[in-house]
């Protein structure tokens, strides 16, 4: 027995399981005094170092996503723009299906209505369910990319931004793209577009209507092309709402305690 479990042990270690000499000791003596059966015993092993490894690896699903912020869909406060948000829909996208089927999604609407907060939420659960996601902004993604044409490493910076699941390219149209600076800026945004497209989802959320697309971008038959490209076949969420963050600023403050002095 001595050279069995030893056996065992070595087996695990070639095989790159996480078996402990504790853990197989451990599930020894409650498989014995439990009477458990060889699947149930085994599912003991098994079990415990599994399920922090998959944990280990939802973490670092997230944390390569590089989100701006920890959101989760529970944290959401559905009741404030509720005729706006259609919440059953939100945890439909949750699940992952049109990361599947390989859907674009965009959200459209003014700046504080919870397009960043959902997409995000919505993100970190796909993580979890082991989708490999990457978060940026439009601007971070402009620079990103005029980086690589600057390097002459394009190629490989578009290869990298198309492997993901799904891409999050939050607060387009945000910042006017200064065009001065680069010329290039809508070709650039589209060669990540067309990389993803009809392969992978690329989600969008942005404050400007698809008709002003054309001008935000500076090219409007390029624009017609990565319009379509993200838009053809897409779940379009158009959020007409009020602001979450104009709503927290209009609150007063506080009034001061008078038995606190």
């Amino acid at each position: 027995m001595a050279n069995l479990r030893e056996r065992v042990l070595d087996d695990a270690k070639t095989l790159k399981l996480p078996l402990s000499a504790e853990s197989l000791d451990a599930a020894l003596a409650r498989a014995e005094q439990e009477g458990l059966a060889h699947l149930n015993f085994l599912g003991r092993i098994l079990g415990e170092p599994a399920a922090r490894s998959r944990q280990r690896a939802i973490e670092r699903r997230i944390r390569d996503a590089k989100f701006h912020e920890d959101k989760n869909l529970s944290d959401f406060d559905w009741k404030f723009n509720a005729p706006a948000i259609d919440r059953a829909q939100i945890e439909q996208l949750a699940t992952g299906e049109f990361v599947r089927r390989g859907e674009n999604l965009v959200m459209v609407g003014q700046s504080g209505v919870g397009k960043s907060f959902l997409l995000q939420a919505i993100a970190k659960r796909l993580c979890e369910l082991g989708y490999r996601v990457r978060y940026t902004t439009s601007a971070a993604l402009l620079d990103d990319l005029r980086k690589a044409l600057a390097e002459q490493s394009l190629p490989c910076r578009v290869r990298y931004w198309a492997r993901f699941d799904l891409v999050i390219i939050d607060e387009f149209g945000f910042d006017r793209i200064e065009r001065g600076e680069c010329p290039q800026a809508a070709n650039l945004f589209y060669k990540v577009i067309d990389a993803r497209s009809r392969k992978r989802s690329t989600a969008l959320a942005t404050n400007i209507d698809f008709e002003a697309w054309s001008d935000y971008l500076g090219d409007p038959p390029l624009a017609m092309a990565f319009l379509d490209r993200v838009v053809d076949g897409a779940v379009l969420l158009k959020i007409r709402g009020k602001s979450y963050r104009a709503h927290r600023a209009k609150k007063p403050p506080n009034p001061p305690n008078p038995d606190a002095t």
